[in-house]
């Protein structure tokens, strides 16, 4: 593996790590973080079409750049738990997305109307995506890598993956998916 898949292989890493701790902390995911293999299939092509929005984005609004992905995977996970047999053939799950009202609003997009969250409670899901963004570009500058990049382009990319995965555990937590562990459930003895 060269240098920059490395580094950003790292990176990928400690962003994960940071996440998962925080979100915990704030109780927006239980200890198990959930998983689901149909929405982490959909991240190439949600990453392919969403970087050029992002890329652009990002030098002027790196948190909304980073955010707006952290929004794309509770999306996605929305779509798997409501109608996954609609959503899954579509190619187009950022796109329809971005487009509900405009890449701009696209908070508002997820967390209003997609999700239902109104009010204060509307305010304090924008708030943790705006809070696990900054926490990230933080990582991001800390990186030390120069823009433009190879490497720079790589922890982006490893860094919106694991919004987009953020995105998705946290979705499916609110939604009711809880990794524990069932006690007294094992083998009939």
């Amino acid at each position: 593996m060269n240098n920059d898949k490395q580094q950003a292989a790292d990176f990928e890493e400690r962003v994960k790590a940071d996440l998962t701790a925080f979100l915990q902390k704030k109780g927006a995911l239980d200890s198990h973080v959930p998983e689901c293999p149909d929405v982490e299939d959909k991240w190439s092509v949600i990453a392919r079409a969403y970087l050029p929005d992002g890329a652009r984005e990002f030098s002027q609004y790196p948190v909304v750049s980073l955010g707006w992905m952290m929004l794309t995977g509770m999306a996605a996970a929305y779509f798997w738990d409501t109608d996954w047999e609609k959503y899954a053939p579509r190619d187009d799950i950022y796109e329809y997305v971005r487009d509900l009202r405009g890449y701009d609003n696209m908070d508002e997009a997820v967390v209003e109307d997609l999700l239902g969250y109104k009010g204060e409670a509307a305010e304090k899901i924008s708030g943790l995506v705006a809070e696990c963004a900054a926490r990230v570009l933080s990582l991001i500058n800390h990186e030390h890598v120069e823009p433009g990049t190879q490497a720079a382009l790589g922890c982006y990319i490893a860094a919106l993956h694991q919004l987009y995965l953020a995105g998705m555990a946290m979705e499916l937590n609110a939604l009711g998916y809880h990794m524990t562990p069932l006690h007294g459930a094992g083998p009939a003895e």
